[in-house]
């Protein structure tokens, strides 16, 4: 079975469309499919409910997407970096699922997992929790968080072999396998492209048995989000250092926000 595509484009094609569940490897700008967003923008497909610790910055990875209008809402356990995502939330253009960044992890490792839910007791006494099952073991209030299964997961890692078994690079492994593991069908853009065999049994991170399409970028432009250069150097920081505190800004807008429609349901 081939599963090497000439394009993200091809690679895409009949496989997205309007409405879906989607998944997106990634943590801020670090390994990110790059080229994979950037054909399902061209794709034009929309009203998409996205999967993804975060929704990138503006004008790029899943931003692009939030400009577009193609993102109807986002799970996510972080927004703090995109101001257009703060601007469609408040202004209630977007959806946004909030959830604990460990919790979403392990929902997307269930799905792949089979698990259909589990119990944790993140989020207990909080917005997390309204509405779901909790449960009391050893002394101590759990609640019941389903499993995450998109529809679609499109993946970024470093090098894949024929058989679609893949290698990430460092901290760009971060969400990317879970993502994989959990899609119904998975989409991976990689770096480097190799024999079936040339990878050691030992060194693949994720199975091929996961994946259905590869697609090659070579040279992804691998966008830095927050540079930081230290005061040794004799060199100034660049003013996109103050984005924390803008970050953190975003963060309390959008949690007085949640406290407003909590208040008013």
């Amino acid at each position: 079975m081939n599963k090497i595509f000439p394009s993200a484009a091809a690679a895409l094609a009949g496989v997205v469309h309007d409405g879906q569940l989607m998944a997106v490897g990634g943590f801020g700008l670090c390994g990110i499919p790059e080229a994979l967003i950037e054909a399902l923008c061209d794709s034009r497909v929309k009203n998409l409910t996205v999967i993804s610790n975060n929704a990138g910055v503006d004008g790029f990875g899943l931003g692009k997407l939030l400009e577009t209008r193609q993102i109807k809402k986002m799970i996510s356990s972080y927004v703090g970096e995109n101001k257009e995502f703060e601007r469609q939330y408040l202004a209630g253009e977007l959806e946004l699922e909030f959830t604990p960044q460990g919790t979403l992890a392990e929902k997307l490792r269930a799905g792949g997992a089979g698990i259909p839910a589990f119990f944790t007791r993140t989020g207990v006494g909080t917005l997390v929790a309204e509405g779901k099952e909790t449960r009391d073991f050893d002394g101590h209030t759990y609640i019941m968080e389903r499993a995450l299964l998109p529809e679609v997961s499109l993946v970024k890692a470093q090098r894949a072999d024929k058989s679609g078994n893949l290698v990430f690079r460092r901290t760009a492994r971060n969400f990317n396998p879970a993502v994989a593991m959990a899609g119904k069908v998975t989409i991976v853009e990689v770096e480097e492209i190799v024999e079936t065999g040339s990878i050691d049994p030992d060194a693949v991170h994720l199975p091929g048995i996961y994946v259905h399409r590869i697609v090659l970028n070579a040279h992804p432009e691998k966008r830095i989000e927050k540079r930081t250069l230290r005061a040794a150097a004799g060199i100034e920081p660049p003013a996109g250092t103050k984005a924390a505190a803008a970050a953190q800004e975003a963060v309390e807008a959008i949690a007085k926000a949640a406290d407003k429609k909590k208040e008013g349901a």
